[in-house]
């Protein structure tokens, strides 16, 4: 039997996040030689890379980058996959993350495709390799504003971000964008205002309304204000600047920027696969 130990195994799983067993017959076919392990781990991970194409990576965490750029800042999240929460939390997982983000600020990025074609490339194909595990980015996100705030929020605390949140605003928006943030985080808003949301989507919120009040009985002539109604409904419960804020629900978002005197340009919500 090979001459390793327990920390040894330990070791080697923090630094590549393979698997336990994976270790084990690794130092074995190594002879205890932890260095030519780590490589056999390598190589062997990256001949499975092609069996791992069909896997599902629905674990994993989002990074971000927030910076100073022409008329304000710009703010970046990615978001990198993995199969298991065991790797997401690895902490090479995580600086992987970091690279991620990093790599996509530098490049311009818009999509995974392209970054994959940078320099990151390379280490992302060694990470799936050295983990065990398909490792993707999923998708990358970019927001620019006169301000742009980040919120990170953990679902878990033994687990990196999870939900990463972007909020563009003026400089008298800001004082309230931390807060709007969160409030994003937690009410997943689909549009900034009534004015974002698609004539399409709005002619068919419309339509489901009428329908839905006709099916019911409502009365003909109460039918335009019903409809009204619910259309507001729609608007409160998917728009940002109508949702009632988190902090005061008497209050709507809207109500609150407006009160700090200030403007939301713009935001980003991210969830690990969502």
């Amino acid at each position: 039997m090979a001459n390793y130990t327990a920390a040894d195994i330990k070791e080697i799983r923090e630094s590549t996040g393979a698997g336990m067993l994976d270790v084990k017959k690794a130092l074995d076919e190594a002879g205890g030689d932890k260095a030519k392990a780590v490589e056999l781990l390598r190589v062997k991970g990256l001949k499975g890379i092609a069996k791992r194409e069909g896997r599902s990576a629905s674990e994993g965490l989002i990074a971000v980058d927030v910076r100073d750029a022409e008329g304000g800042q710009t703010g970046t999240l990615v978001e990198l996959n993995s199969e298991t929460d065991f790797v997401a939390k690895n902490s090479k997982f995580v600086a992987l993350g970091d690279e991620a983000v990093a790599a996509a600020v530098e490049s311009g990025a818009s999509e995974p495709a392209d970054l994959e074609k940078t320099p990151f490339g390379e280490a992302l194909t060694n990470a799936g390799a050295s983990m065990g595990e398909k490792i993707l980015v999923r998708r990358i996100g970019r927001l620019s504003g006169e301000v742009v705030t980040e919120y990170m929020h953990r679902t878990n605390k033994d687990l990196p971000p999870q939900v990463g949140v972007l909020v563009a605003t003026d400089k008298a928006g800001a004082e309230v964008a931390k807060d709007i943030a969160m409030h994003i985080a937690a009410f997943t808003p689909t549009y900034l205002s009534r004015d974002e949301v698609p004539a399409d989507v709005v002619e068919n919120e419309r339509r489901i309304a009428q329908e839905t009040a006709v099916n019911e009985g409502k009365p003909e002539a109460a039918l335009p204000k019903i409809v009204e109604g619910r259309l507001n409904g729609f608007y409160k419960e998917n728009c940002l600047l109508d949702q009632a804020f988190a902090k005061d629900n008497k209050k709507s978002v809207g109500k609150v920027v407006e009160e700090a005197g200030g403007t939301v340009t713009g935001f980003i919500r991210f969830r690990v696969g969502s």
